[in-house]
C-alpha cells in the first residue's frame, strides 16, 4: 500500500462501510460490530499515515490528485499538511469512540444509524484533507445530511425545533460561501488551494469566514448551539462539540488566514473582537448554567472563541497553539459530553440540583470526570494547558489587552467547570441519584479510557503537535510569514 493512497481510504472506507452496513439485513448486534469494525480500522490506517507522514518536512504529503472538470479547473485533490494529520486523527479516534457509544446504548433503527455515522466520518476527515474547493465545499455540505438525521431522528423532545434552526444556520454560511468559492475560482482560473493565488477580496473573505464562525460556532452566530447541543443524542453532541466545530476553525486556517492575507489584516480587530466576545460570554453562561450538557456546550463556545484568538493574532506561537487547542478541547469536550450521557442514563437528568453525590460508590465515573475536568481547568503539565499558554503568548504579541481577556475567559473556565465537578461528584446527593446506580460499566469504561489516555500523553508530549503542526509551512505559501 503506497503512502498517498492512505488519504484516499482514510475518506472513502467509512463511506463504503456506510453504504454496506446501511444494505446488510444483519441484527442489531451484529450492525454494531460491523460499524465499530470500520470505525477502529479507520483508527488503524490513521496510525499508519502519521507513521509514515514525514513531520520533518514541509509541504504537502501523501497527496492524490485526478482531474474532475477540466474546463473549471476542478481536481479530486487531496493531501494532509501536519496541522491537518493531528485534526484527522482526532476525527477518526473520536468518531469512533461515539459510534461505540451508540452501539453500547442499543440505538434503535441501527443499520441508519450506524450508516450515518460512517457517512460522517469520512465527510469530516475529506474536509480535513479536501485541496480543491469544491471538493472541500462537497465535504463541508455533506457533514450535514448525517447530523441533520442524526438529532432529527433520535434527539430529544424538542429535536425537530433544535434541528431546523441548525440546518438554517448552516445552509446561510454555505450558500454564501458557494458563492465566493464559484467568484474566487472563476477569477483565479483554479479551484485548486494550493496552486491558487491569494486574493485580496474583502467581500470574498467575508463569503467564507460567514460559514466558518456559524459551523465554530462564534458569537453571535451560535443561536443553533444551545438547543442542537441539548437535544441531539449525547455522542451526537459529542461529535458536534469535539470534532464538527473544528472544521470551521480550520477553515479560518486553511481558507481564509492563508488565502485572502490582506482581508484578514483589514478585519483582524473585528474577528479577534468576536472571538474575545465568544470566549467571555461563552464562559460567562457556563458558569451560569445548572446543566451538565449547557456547562460543556456553552464552554465549547468560549474555546471557540480562544483558538480563534490564537489564529488571528497571526503570530507563530498563536497557530502553533491554536492547532494544539483544537486538538485537546475536541478530546476535553467527546469525553465530557459522553460522560454526560452516563449521568443521564442513570439518573434520567443532567440537572445539577437533581444531582450530586455521585462519587459515592462510583470510583470510576468519578476518576474520570475528576480527570477529564482537570485537564480542562487547564493546570500546568496539561495539554490544554500548553495550547491555552501558546494563544495567549501569541495573542500578547499583538496586543496585551487581547491576552488580558483571554486570560479572563480562562479564569471563569476554571470557576465554571470546578462547579460542574462539584454538582455532580460532591455535593448533597440529588433526588434522581440512586444508591444503587450502577458506575461505569466496563463497555463505556472502553470507550471513555482511551480518550483519557490519549489526553494524558498529549499532556505528557504537547510539542508532538505543537512543534510538528507548522514545519515552516502552511496551508498554501507559509501561514506564518503571511503574517510579518
Amino acid at each position: 500500500m503506497s503512502a498517498n493512497s492512505l488519504t484516499s481510504i482514510l475518506i472513502w472506507l467509512p463511506i463504503a462501510g456506510a453504504i454496506l452496513v446501511s444494505l446488510l439485513p444483519l441484527s442489531r448486534y451484529a450492525t454494531g460490530a460491523l460499524a465499530m469494525l470500520f470505525s477502529l480500522a479507520e483508527v488503524g490506517f490513521w496510525i499508519e499515515q502519521a507513521a509514515r507522514f514525514d513531520f520533518a518536512r514541509s509541504g504537502l504529503q501523501m497527496e492524490e490528485r485526478a482531474t474532475w472538470f477540466n474546463d473549471l479547473g476542478v481536481s479530486y485533490h487531496v493531501g494532509v499538511y501536519g496541522f491537518s494529520v493531528w485534526l484527522v486523527g482526532l476525527t477518526v479516534i473520536a468518531m469512533a469512540a461515539c459510534t461505540g457509544y451508540g452501539f453500547w446504548v442499543g440505538r434503535d433503527r441501527p443499520r441508519a444509524y450506524f450508516a450515518l455515522m460512517l457517512l460522517l466520518t469520512g465527510a469530516t476527515v475529506g474536509v480535513f484533507m479536501a485541496q480543491d474547493l469544491i471538493v472541500f465545499y462537497a465535504f463541508f455540505e455533506a457533514m450535514l445530511i448525517p447530523l441533520y438525521v442524526l438529532i432529527g431522528v433520535w434527539g430529544g423532545a424538542r429535536r425537530m425545533e433544535a434541528t431546523i434552526k441548525f440546518v438554517i444556520y448552516t445552509m446561510a454560511g454555505s450558500l454564501l460561501m458557494l458563492a465566493a468559492i464559484v467568484v474566487y475560482g472563476l477569477k483565479a482560473g483554479t479551484f485548486d488551494l494550493v496552486d491558487g493565488p491569494t486574493s485580496a477580496s474583502r467581500w470574498l473573505f467575508l463569503g467564507f469566514m460567514l460559514a466558518f464562525v456559524i459551523k465554530a460556532p462564534l458569537f453571535p452566530f451560535h443561536g443553533w448551539l444551545p438547543d442542537a447541543y441539548r437535544e441531539g443524542p449525547a455522542e451526537v453532541t459529542a461529535v458536534l462539540s469535539g470534532v464538527i466545530s473544528k472544521a470551521g476553525l480550520y477553515g479560518m486556517l486553511r481558507i481564509a488566514i492563508a488565502k485572502f492575507p490582506d482581508p484578514t489584516s483589514f478585519y483582524r480587530t473585528a474577528v479577534l473582537a468576536l472571538a474575545a466576545a465568544a470566549l467571555v460570554y461563552g464562559s460567562l453562561l457556563a458558569f451560569r448554567s445548572t446543566n451538565f450538557r449547557d456547562v460543556v456546550s456553552y464552554s465549547s463556545l468560549a474555546q471557540s472563541g480562544l483558538i480563534a484568538l490564537g489564529l488571528f493574532a497571526g503570530r507563530d506561537l498563536g497557530f502553533d497553539g491554536a492547532v494544539l487547542q483544537m486538538v485537546a478541547h475536541g478530546l476535553i469536550s467527546t469525553s465530557l459530553f459522553l460522560i454526560a450521557g452516563a449521568v443521564e442514563r442513570r439518573t434520567t437528568t443532567g440537572e445539577f440540583r437533581l444531582l450530586g453525590g455521585m462519587a459515592r460508590g462510583r470510583p470510576a465515573l468519578a476518576t474520570l470526570l475528576m480527570t477529564v475536568g482537570i485537564i480542562s481547568l487547564a493546570v500546568p503539565g496539561s495539554a490544554a494547558f500548553a495550547g491555552e499558554f501558546l494563544i495567549l503568548a501569541g495573542v500578547f504579541q499583538r496586543a496585551w489587552w487581547w491576552a488580558a481577556i483571554g486570560a479572563s475567559g480562562i479564569v471563569l473556565a476554571a470557576m465554571y467547570m470546578l462547579r460542574l465537578i462539584s454538582a455532580v461528584l460532591h455535593e448533597a446527593r440529588g433526588s434522581t441519584v440512586a444508591d444503587e446506580a450502577l458506575d461505569l460499566r466496563p463497555g463505556e469504561l472502553a470507550l471513555v479510557v482511551p480518550l483519557v489516555g490519549v489526553l494524558l500523553a498529549l499532556s505528557a508530549w504537547p510539542a508532538g503537535i505543537s512543534h510538528h503542526s507548522f514545519v515552516g509551512q502552511s496551508p498554501s505559501a507559509t501561514v506564518k510569514n503571511q503574517f510579518k
